[in-house]
């Protein structure tokens, strides 16, 4: 609770005068204590007085919550983002709404945008913020130490009242004001912060007419977080804009930046995209943990056919290795696996990317800038200048990119680069509608791995089904061919958010360039004759690998069906 809204209080009830109301405030801000014990030190009120004062004031009631245990589908009710945000935590379910204690009952418009980030009718409670603190800290973050421990956590659970106050009090002017922007700051940190504590992949702030979203991609899937004051769009934006070391004053145009940071002693680098909508700048951050470069080919549950494949087709001395599949199907992660395995001290790794996600130690990377005329081909031909064993090229979006990788190999380079087709297959046809010379595109190409990324179901609340013969018939699955094979999907617990779902998980496709398939393509034959010719010579399509991670237990037919 803020100090001016208690000291209106005690006015509005006459226990002080309107004359003493600065003399009462300055008292309270010079005390060591939150304005709850202040009011006691100043002999107005005890404490749990003040607080059923405040119960009355909001026509709700006022607990104590110590020991406190809510019911599972009640917690499950606000999310840990939110609740942290808010300084809330759920009491019970009642037939009005859902009921919540609040850290800072007082504030209205606090309580408006509470319920209308949760889509819900809420029925205010008061209860000490210090309990409600402890409470959110033990049933949303397993009762380790305080949210606010690393740096970007916005302070101890107490600060985090008062920030949600701060901000929602600020004007548009105040947050332009650059001595008042400490809230803002600290507001920004606590959004990074949750989002990398929750996983997110991507962090969208997104302005609209009437709100200001803010979303975090975790495992693939878009979660809204509570929102900030719609009139602090502009100030937010601005900061994150400040961070990435963007123009603040250019509005009309793209722009990209980046962001270092550490956070709970890791090291976060995030990619920041701005574009201009008629309602303002929406900003997307692509989080990238630089821990995640330590992965091995190993840890990515790849067959293990494939895997050895993979093995041996980067440790040649020249051709081509392409990885392919959509957006966010975790090529580049594939693809820094792969160089994590081939980077020793006998071989000189060099890539070309837009931009360079991770920095690896021992690989000379180069970001390209189309602005600058520094293009994929142009810092290839400087490559091949520069002695290299190995190289990575971001992405084959050209036939002069496309011919000079051809090159590369053809003078005795390993060339690994990613394409966006939909299959293993249809990055031959790619290659070949660009321009580049069929015979050549057999000579040089060695292997084609198509990936997808979907969610793994979650172990802690797994459970088999028997799904309908419509679903099985949409996956090809005769169900006389089913024999013991099981069917599973998640429940939803507190450990996957209640979504069933936690982790994600690659399905491969590998297109083996045997000769009968060299020979194809330099007939210029088309993706369906690649693929059936592929599939008699043992190509496992995605859809069969999603059918194998279906009767593993590993993920669901929903996400098969959804991605493949």
């Amino acid at each position: 609770m803020t100090v001016e809204s208690v000291i209106d209080l005690l006015i509005s009830r006459g226990l002080i005068d309107e004359s003493q109301r600065d003399e009462y405030i300055a008292a309270a801000y010079g005390s060591e204590h939150d304005i709850t014990y202040a009011v006691e030190e100043l002999g107005l009120l005890q404490r749990d007085q003040l607080f059923h004062l405040v119960a009355q004031d909001i026509g709700g009631e006022y607990y104590d919550l110590t020991g406190f245990e809510p019911a599972p589908q009640v917690l499950r009710a606000v999310p840990a983002g939110t609740a942290k945000l808010y300084q809330c935590f759920p009491i019970q379910f009642l037939d009005q709404g859902l009921q919540v204690a609040l850290a800072n009952p007082l504030d209205p418009q606090n309580l408006e945008e509470l319920a209308f980030s949760l889509n819900a009718t809420i029925v205010p409670a008061v209860a000490p913020p210090e309990q409600i603190a402890d409470l959110i800290e033990r049933f949303y973050y397993g009762g380790g130490k305080a949210a606010g421990a690393g740096e970007g956590g916005g302070g101890e659970s107490n600060a985090l009242a008062e920030l949600r106050a701060e901000i929602a009090a600020m004007s548009s002017d105040d947050a332009e004001d650059e001595t008042n922007s400490a809230p803002i700051i600290r507001y920004v940190d606590l959004v990074l912060y949750q989002a990398i504590k929750e996983k997110a992949s991507d962090i969208h702030f997104e302005p609209f007419e009437d709100d200001f979203k803010i979303r975090y991609r975790v495992d693939g899937a878009l979660y809204e977080m509570a929102p900030p004051p719609q009139h602090l769009k502009q100030a937010i934006i601005s900061r994150i804009k400040v961070m990435s070391a963007l123009n603040i004053a250019e509005t009309r145009l793209p722009q990209d930046g980046r962001i270092t940071k550490e956070i709970n002693g890791k090291q976060v680098d995030m990619r920041v995209s701005t574009l201009p909508t008629i309602f303002g700048e929406s900003v997307v951050l692509r989080v990238l943990d630089r821990s995640n470069v330590n992965l091995n080919l190993e840890n990515l549950n790849l067959p293990p056919e494939i895997n050895d494949y993979i093995i041996d087709t980067i440790e040649k001395p020249n051709g081509i290795f392409i990885c392919t599949g959509p957006t966010g199907a975790g090529k580049t992660t594939t693809l820094y696996a792969c160089l994590r395995k081939i980077n020793t001290e006998d071989a000189k790794l060099l890539t070309a990317e837009d931009p360079v996600e991770y920095d690896i130690d021992g690989i000379m990377q180069v970001p390209v800038n189309e602005a600058i005329g520094l293009t994929f081909g142009r810092v290839l031909r400087a490559f091949l200048r520069q002695d290299p064993d190995r190289i990575l090229v971001g992405e084959m979006r050209d036939l002069e990119t496309a011919q000079i990788a051809i090159q590369a190999s053809l003078t005795g380079h390993l060339v690994l680069s990613t394409l966006h087709t939909n299959d293993a297959p249809g990055a031959v046809t790619r290659l070949i509608d660009m321009g580049c010379e069929p015979f050549l595109v057999a000579a040089t190409l060695e292997g084609v791995l198509g990936q997808r990324l979907l969610r793994r179901i979650c172990p802690d609340c797994r459970v088999a089904y028997k799904p309908s013969q419509a679903v099985l018939a949409q996956l090809g699955i005769n169900p006389n061919d089913i024999g013991e094979n099981q069917f599973y999907t998640g429940q939803g617990c507190d450990a996957c958010n209640d979504t069933g779902y936690r982790g994600r998980q690659g399905l491969f496709e590998l297109l083996d360039m045997s000769n009968p398939v060299r020979d194809l393509i330099a007939q210029r034959a088309a993706t369906v004759v690649l693929k059936q010719k592929a599939q008699e010579l043992g190509m496992r399509t995605l859809r069969e690998d999603g059918i194998r991670n279906i009767f593993e237990g590993i993920t669901t037919i929903e996400e098969v069906l959804k991605y493949t």
